[in-house]
């Protein structure tokens, strides 16, 4: 099954490089299907908002912050609507600014189908402008 070829477009995927790359990259990525059910999440050593087994097929709002839901809320209804496509946000998580981003998803007529939520920490992301910050982040390795 782990060698199972995925067609995509742009080319195809076995299922083990498939998951190879949500494994490798330092996003964390959850897939929150057009009745806000949450269905896939990328399970890899960089999250920072743990999922487990058991939030997969929870209502969206169950696995965030009571303090982000209304919000979390407002942009889902909007995405419903198609009046937003995209929103991106940057949090401060344990010191660290954080980019969180929701992106509308829809098939091939226009319908939607759900959303992808995307976490990365930002914090070693080089700044336009930020002459020594750049610097430092070619001179010295971070964790």
């Amino acid at each position: 099954m782990d060698n199972e070829t995925v067609k995509l477009l742009g080319g195809s995927l076995t299922l083990t490089q498939l998951n190879a790359i949500f494994q490798t990259i330092p996003e964390e990525f959850d897939f929150i299907d057009e009745h806000d059910i949450v269905r896939w999440s990328s399970a890899n050593k960089h999250r920072l908002f743990k999922r487990t087994d058991d939030d997969l097929g929870k209502y969206v709002l169950e696995v965030h912050p009571g303090h982000s839901q209304e919000r979390v809320k407002q942009v889902l209804q909007q995405m419903h609507d198609g009046k937003r496509g995209v929103l991106s946000l940057i949090i401060h998580y344990h010191d660290k600014p954080i980019n969180i981003a929701f992106y509308s998803l829809h098939d091939n007529n226009g319908k939607y189908i759900g959303c992808v939520e995307v976490t990365q920490d930002v914090s070693g992301h080089q700044e336009k402008g930020a002459w020594l910050h750049n610097i430092k982040q070619v001179l010295f390795k971070h964790k």
